[in-house]
């Protein structure tokens, strides 16, 4: 077996086992750790600034990839032209990861700086973090390779991450498609890999609990109340 069928053939599930097996278990035993352990009264200016940006970044990045990836090829080609599709992809991924970059980055600073929320931070909080912050760099380094093919008017290789992307989402993964493919997408995939990895054992379990219901409930009434004085 070559390191490429494993990274990218055995591992992809490795992750995805231990994402969602992880995830139950953790749910299951430890529930009192299943949350995000704010740091917001040890300090809130550099963290609403850093969590609101990086947030908008990396959902967009996630939904981005899911849609643009994972949908068919022919629902594709009713919106756009494969190479009005790579153009989308560049420049919604680039807003969206500068995003994520820079708001991870203070996240990150945030962390490692600041001696209150440092005193209660976990080294997987800060790994976590530096984590993603590398992800979303690595998807920015490809960019510039991303362009160029669309310049040329050559999709092949967005075509290729498509189709093993969708090969491990229907349990039939072929590790030789990427195999030709340049490194930096290789390494971006590895890593956003590991993330669902050790997504179980941080702090990103709270992403399970998102309050979705709450945008279908119903107003609250409030009253105010009134003393009387005589």
């Amino acid at each position: 077996m070559t390191l490429n069928n494993f990274l990218f053939g055995i591992y992809p599930y490795i992750a995805g086992v231990v994402f969602i097996l992880g995830s139950w278990i953790r749910y299951d035993r430890e529930q009192y750790t299943w949350k995000t352990d704010s740091s917001q009264l040890l300090e809130s200016k550099y963290l609403k600034i850093g969590s609101n940006i990086f947030h908008v970044g990396i959902i967009g990045i996630f939904f981005g990839h899911a849609l643009g990836m994972l949908l068919p090829h022919s629902w594709w080609q009713f919106i756009a032209t494969d190479v009005q599709h790579q153009y989308i992809a560049i420049y919604s991924g680039g807003i969206l990861g500068v995003a994520a970059l820079f708001g991870g980055f203070i996240l990150f600073v945030r962390r490692i700086s600041n001696e209150h929320v440092k005193a209660v931070s976990r080294f997987r909080d800060t790994f976590i973090i530096a984590l993603l912050v590398i992800t979303a760099l690595l998807g920015l380094l490809s960019i510039p390779n991303s362009f160029h093919h669309a310049s040329e008017g050559n999709v092949e290789t967005m075509l290729v991450l498509s189709e093993y992307l969708k090969s491990i989402a229907t349990f039939n993964v072929n590790a030789d498609l990427i195999k030709d493919v340049p490194a930096v997408y290789k390494i971006h995939m590895f890593v956003g890999m590991t993330i669902f990895l050790i997504f179980p054992f941080t702090r990103l379990v709270h992403v399970w609990s998102v309050p979705m219901t709450y945008l279908l409930r119903p107003y609250q009434i409030v009253r105010e109340k009134r003393i009387r004085t005589n």
